[in-house]
């Protein structure tokens, strides 16, 4: 993988995220095994890095293109004491920290988009998912999985994600180290959880709309079969879309948005 995981470790050593890492030449899903820790009592801040997925997971049910050597995959366990209705503000917690580490490489060309993916120039970079456990009405645990393009070049993607997708290396014409992009990862990720966790919500929808630059603009959000169009609003307190449109405002919770050319 030609990442030293000791250092990483030794590095991490007494902080939150990090504080455990388990390294997988390759496994299935960063997310799977990481649910299976998390079942087995892991402690928080478990880390599950792989250098290969073989069936590496997206939001509803994709695939995420997994290649050895290439990108970063991993999946963070985290155990807030909260209601299960607050957590929904994680993925978009986990946007704004991936957002931080684009931003070192890509200044004022990272872009989020509702609810958890990351641009760069308009083509996907990185992808989040988030799992979740209950035990009555609070989180037990949640699952963090992001897949982050490091060093993928154009033809290292499948043809049909060749116009669609990018990665650092395609961005900044560098081969990166991805030691030193994970350790950025781990750091942002621990100051953006431990704002969650100290009530800056409303700092997390702030910064998350500052990076994804979508208010006043006209949308359309296909679920399946459904499609809803309005104009951003904003973001309500458990950060689902709001759109202005013909009926009113309208809270989304699930979809694909699209900015719509006028």
């Amino acid at each position: 993988m030609n990442m030293d995981m000791e250092a990483l470790r030794a590095f991490f050593a007494g902080r939150v995220i990090g504080r455990r890492i388990e390294y997988r030449e390759e496994t299935g899903s960063t997310n799977t095994e990481a649910l299976r820790l998390a079942l087995e009592g892991t402690p928080e801040g478990t880390v599950v890095v792989a250098d290969a997925q073989t069936e590496g997971r997206g939001r509803l049910d994709r695939t995420w293109e997994s290649p050895p050597s290439k990108n970063l995959y991993l999946s963070v366990v985290l155990r807030p004491d909260i209601p299960a209705v607050t957590a929904s503000l994680v993925p978009l917690m986990t946007g704004v920290a991936v957002a931080d580490v684009l931003s070192q490489h890509c200044p004022g060309r990272v872009r989020l988009k509702w609810p958890n993916d990351v641009l760069v120039g308009g083509k996907k970079i990185c992808g989040m998912l988030t799992e979740m456990r209950t035990r009555g009405d609070r989180v037990q645990f949640l699952i963090v999985g992001i897949g982050l393009n490091v060093n993928m070049r154009k033809p290292d993607f499948p043809p049909g994600l060749r116009n669609t997708a990018t990665s650092l290396q395609i961005e900044t014409n560098c081969e990166l180290d991805r030691l030193d992009v994970a350790v950025r990862l781990f750091e942002a990720l621990e100051r953006w959880y431990r704002i969650f966790l100290g009530g800056g919500r409303d700092a997390i929808r702030e910064a998350w709309l500052r990076v994804a630059d979508i208010v006043g603009r006209r949308v359309a959000v296909v679920c399946g079969d459904a499609v809803q169009r309005g104009t951003v609003a904003g973001l309500d307190a458990s950060g689902a879309l709001l759109l202005e449109g013909e009926a009113g405002m309208q809270q989304v919770l699930a979809g694909d948005v699209y900015i719509e050319r006028l």
